[in-house]
């Protein structure tokens, strides 16, 4: 029993995924100076996951991601307990945020951009988890 949305979901879904995913960066990114972050860009992307899900199934969606929710949310915990270290090693106290300014690319990274990606990784898995236990209890329920 194939489950699929109508052809303008599944239109729409593959047009606005890439387009979310690009948006959820862009918050992310932007996010330690100005308004956005780690939290608003998590739920951008999780909610293009989710789209993509109710568009074409769980299979699809699981196909796609090629990794576990549940392991996007160990990755993002351990880059949040991650950033506080740098801090720790020069002596700081814990939380202050450490700078570095990659000369090549002018590019300036900071811990506060590693607790950010953290916390956008713990947010889309633990989304992505929740979303997808229902709709497989759905799934279940719907076998009976």
């Amino acid at each position: 029993m194939a489950r699929s949305g109508t052809l303008i979901l599944n239109a729409a879904a593959q047009l606005l995924l890439p387009l979310q995913l690009l948006f959820s960066l862009f918050l992310l990114l932007r996010g330690h100076d100005e308004p956005g972050g780690g939290f608003i860009a998590g739920l951008v992307a999780a909610a293009a996951f989710a789209l993509y899900l109710f568009a074409f199934g769980r299979r699809p969606l699981n196909r796609m991601l090629t990794v576990s929710p549940r392991d996007l949310v160990a990755m993002g915990l351990l880059l949040g307990v991650g950033s506080t270290l740098p801090a720790w090693w020069v002596g700081e106290p814990f939380f202050t945020a450490q700078w570095w300014t990659i000369p090549i690319i002018d590019f300036k990274a900071s811990t506060v951009l590693i607790f950010d990606i953290g916390v956008y990784l713990v947010v889309v898995g633990s989304v992505l988890t929740a979303i997808t236990a229902l709709v497989k209890t759905d799934q279940h329920d719907d076998e009976r």
